[in-house]
């Protein structure tokens, strides 16, 4: 009987603790944010009477209280305060400030907030090639505190999987040099996570696993503090090819190509059926829980982008229901978290009678979907909500990290309505799948916020909200620049293969391929209006402001480079020497500008990326790995001229001028020649050049700057001042 009435006291000591360890994690969160804050605000735990997350504000004896069932839904309520009442905006970089009012506002009336939905995700397994592969512990802990105060609590969490692995594969005989040369280098490490491609740019060092070792550690801790539950990895078939070496009778099967890497780069699958499948899954997720703790949900994805063994539908079934409890062996409690990118992007053999066995041999609840592309396609609406498994409404939005302003959001409002009343029961929460997030932060935002929103959204008043907060009030020239920009760039669709024409390898007519296709919908004249308001806002020069106005500017300036590059065609169709010396001279210059602008800013310097991934080097020899590295990734991707150059295209600092305009200079040149000498333009003789210089710039050591040159509104000014003129004349 005394063991009954100890069970109550033991029960309140537990919660006791759990409310202390959430009020510690909001109050250290508040003093990283808002250090001179810090001391003035009360963080309380609030019993919620609902499932969903719900925080409360109000002004109490000259403090603010934020009360909270989570120290999630308490870091959600504090960026409340800090975007409505303090007009202030925390940005997802590490380098930016965060700019406060001098006196702390209290707020007018108190605030009750209910979340929608009970998960938020975020990430993606590209994000951590295309984004995050340099990232050092302060980058990270600043990107936690972002997502935390945008209400996530479902993240990704894959740093660190290689060391793991390294662990497993030792006990299945596997030595160093085998395990470390099966590994990709770090920046392609998401797509041999995702059985894509085996090798490439291996060996990884050493010094690499030892590393992320550490950093997941303090990641999936710090995630947790904050009421996050972090995706890990599980084993879905993916094993070196040399493993057949030790086991012989394995079966053990070539995914086939991908991307067009050749034939030593694919990747290798073990039947799900073989008898080594099992102890391999036990070894991982052990090992694993061992280093990194759990929380029993385990991202796991078998054929992504690649064909499995059989389109039996019974053989799909068989091998999903094999994998899940190959966890639920190790893990009693283990669900299934699996993107839906592949019933999309593969949607002719992935049929509804397929996927349907796929889903369906889980038991219920225990497969997790993340419906991947909403932004395009809603696969939920033609699976009859995914056959009951619960499912998440995805906005992918960006590819490769390509750096186009662009993102439907009066769109995006009207989907995510629409799921939220018509999804189905099974509806488990929403996030986003960007492949990479240096652009567009007012998108994930808005989806994110979504989440806390009790019906419909006025998409204009929240954009006026974000100008505000963005430039520390309500500036009468900034929120007519963002009215302009939900209706221009933030009316139009994201999509694959969107970056400026600058980018592209150069041709005469149309754009290279689909791996730049500068689609706008909207009149780059109106856009340019934006360009100039922002110019003349009045509010605080904050960071975010400074980001906005040369990304405004360097997508209006982009956006002009179409119609300077027909002027330059034309002017070779009419044989026009002299104008198109003139043309030639202004696509270079063009380039030039928007290079000078880009290198003002912070987070939009190639000299960064690179010399931040040469500081993980233990040596001059792994300095030029890193680089090497580095380099490839952001240009050509993959092998010597193979379709995945410029994927990863983007607008920074240096490699506009250097990279983009080293292509250009050598198309204007030939071109020019052949017009001088009454010739043909030989583009294939071109591209033959400009492929060798692409894998010439790859391999270079050159340096560039690490830190912004100039005053970012300044050049941003006389660039405007410079091509208004012509811009607005042109057709």
């Amino acid at each position: 009987m005394k063991y009954c009435l100890l069970l109550p006291a033991l029960f309140a000591c537990c919660f006791a603790s759990a409310q202390s360890a959430d009020i510690k994690a909001s109050q250290s969160l508040a003093k990283r944010i808002a250090p001179a804050y810090a001391g003035k605000i009360i963080f309380e735990k609030l019993k919620a009477d609902t499932a969903n997350d719900v925080f409360e504000l109000e002004s109490r004896n000259g403090k603010l209280v934020i009360r909270g069932n989570s120290a999630n839904s308490m870091a959600v309520g504090f960026n409340y305060y800090l975007k409505y009442t303090c007009k202030t905006s925390v940005s997802w970089y590490a380098k930016d400030s965060i700019f406060l009012p001098v006196k702390m506002p209290l707020i007018l009336k108190p605030v009750h907030v209910e979340a929608r939905c009970k998960n938020r995700f975020f990430l993606n397994y590209c994000t951590f090639g295309y984004t995050m592969p340099w990232w050092k512990w302060k980058d990270w802990e600043r990107f936690i505190d972002w997502m935390a105060l945008n209400g996530v609590n479902l993240p990704l969490a894959i740093t660190g999987e290689e060391f793991v692995w390294y662990k497993v594969w030792k006990k299945f005989g596997l030595n160093d040099q085998q395990i470390r040369s099966f590994f990709t280098g770090p920046a392609y490490l998401p797509w041999h996570r995702m059985a894509n491609i085996d090798k490439w740019e291996g060996p990884l060092p050493q010094s690499w696993l030892d590393n992320q070792l550490e950093l997941q550690k303090l990641i999936v801790k710090r995630e947790r503090e904050l009421s996050m539950k972090p995706v890990l990895p599980a084993f879905a078939g993916h094993v070196p090819e040399v493993l057949k070496t030790k086991y012989p009778n394995a079966k053990i099967t070539s995914l086939g190509e991908w991307g067009s890497f050749s034939k030593q780069y694919q990747s290798y699958f073990l039947d799900p059926f073989d008898s080594l499948f099992i102890p391999i899954q036990k070894a991982f997720l052990e090992e694993q829980t061992k280093l990194f703790g759990t929380d029993h949900i385990y991202g796991t994805d078998p054929f992504n982008e690649v064909t499995p063994p059989s389109w039996e539908p019974d053989y799909l079934a068989s091998v999903s229901k094999t994998i899940y409890h190959s966890m639920t062996n190790v893990d009693t409690a283990a669900q299934w978290l699996q993107m839906t990118w592949i019933f999309y992007y593969q949607q002719k053999q992935w049929t509804n009678e397929r996927i349907k066995a796929f889903l369906r041999a889980v038991p219920q609840d225990k497969m997790i979907l993340l419906d991947y592309f909403c932004d395009n396609t809603e696969v939920w609406k033609k699976t009859e909500s995914f056959y009951g498994q619960p499912y998440l409404w995805c906005y992918l939005g960006n590819f490769g990290g390509n750096t186009m302003m662009t993102g439907n959001i009066p769109e995006i409002e009207r989907r995510m309505e629409n799921t939220f009343h018509n999804g189905g029961k099974n509806l488990w929460g929403l996030g986003s799948t960007l492949e990479g997030f240096g652009i567009n932060p007012v998108v994930y935002e808005y989806v994110l916020d979504k989440a806390w929103s009790s019906g419909p959204v006025d998409t204009d008043k929240w954009m006026s909200d974000w100008a505000a907060r963005r430039y520390g009030s309500a500036d009468s020239n900034a929120l007519k620049a963002w009215n302009i920009l939900l209706h221009t760039t933030y009316s139009d669709n994201a999509g694959l293969g969107q970056s400026n024409l600058t980018n592209s390898r150069p041709v005469l007519n149309g754009f290279q391929s689909w791996t730049t296709n500068p689609r706008i919908s909207y009149d780059n004249k109106t856009l340019l209006k934006a360009w100039k308001l922002l110019n003349s806002a009045k509010g605080k020069t904050t960071d975010v402001y400074d980001y906005d106005v040369v990304n405004t500017g360097k997508q209006v300036l982009g956006n002009y480079f179409v119609q300077v590059r027909n002027a330059f065609t034309k002017a070779y169709n009419n044989k026009d020497l002299k104008q198109l010396d003139s043309c030639g001279k202004a696509l270079i210059g063009l380039i030039s500008d928007m290079d000078d602008l880009l290198a003002s800013n912070k987070n939009m310097l190639l000299g960064d990326w690179i010399e931040t991934a040469k500081s993980f080097a233990v040596d001059e020899k792994e300095k030029d790995y890193y680089e090497n590295d580095a380099r490839r990734i952001v240009t050509v991707w993959g092998e010597k001229g193979r379709e995945l150059t410029d994927y990863a295209n983007r607008s920074i600092g240096g490699l506009m001028k250097d990279y983009y305009g080293g292509r250009w200079q050598l198309f204007v040149t030939a071109v020019e020649k052949a017009a001088a000498q009454n010739t043909v333009f030989d583009d294939k003789a071109l591209m033959k050049k400009i492929i060798d210089f692409e894998e010439n710039w790859s391999d270079a050591k050159n340096k560039y700057p690490a830190k912004p040159v100039g005053n970012s509104l300044s050049i941003s000014r006389k660039l405007y001042a410079k091509y208004a003129a012509s811009i607005e004349a042109a057709q």
